[in-house]
């Protein structure tokens, strides 16, 4: 278990559902995690982005990393939906990873549905107050 709102080495590896979100992170894995975090195959890890406008291919990396085992992108953009740039979704269609995007809180309920089924499903959420 890592320090309260803190990922060890910012990263907890294995598949979690999204217990919470709300108040500057998310609590999953028995932990909270103050800050926004990707959602991977391979675990959950801190993630900088703070503002929809930060998301881009740099950002995407560990997404396009384990394009193999994802079939579905979330990106919770805040409380508000930003639509991303056409040339990243471009980009992510060429690695094979769909995507939708949507606000948080939305984005955090749809993967835990998707990933009770079973899904090839990954998220990138951005925190909210």
């Amino acid at each position: 278990m890592s320090e309260p709102g803190r990922l060890n080495d910012g990263f907890v590896p294995g598949r979690y559902l999204i217990d919470a979100y709300g108040g500057g992170g998310f609590r999953f894995a028995e932990m909270s995690h103050r800050g926004s975090i990707l959602v991977l195959p391979s675990g959950i890890r801190a993630w900088d982005v703070t503002e929809a406008s930060a998301i881009g291919r740099d950002a995407l990396r560990p997404v396009q990393a384990e394009a193999g085992a994802i079939d579905l992108l979330l990106v919770g953009t805040g409380l508000d939906i930003v639509p991303l740039p056409a040339p990243l979704r471009a980009w992510l269609k060429e690695n094979g990873i769909g995507l939708d995007v949507m606000q948080t809180g939305a984005a955090a309920r749809t993967y835990n549905i998707l990933m009770a089924e079973n899904r090839k499903v990954a998220a990138a959420l951005i925190a909210v107050a």
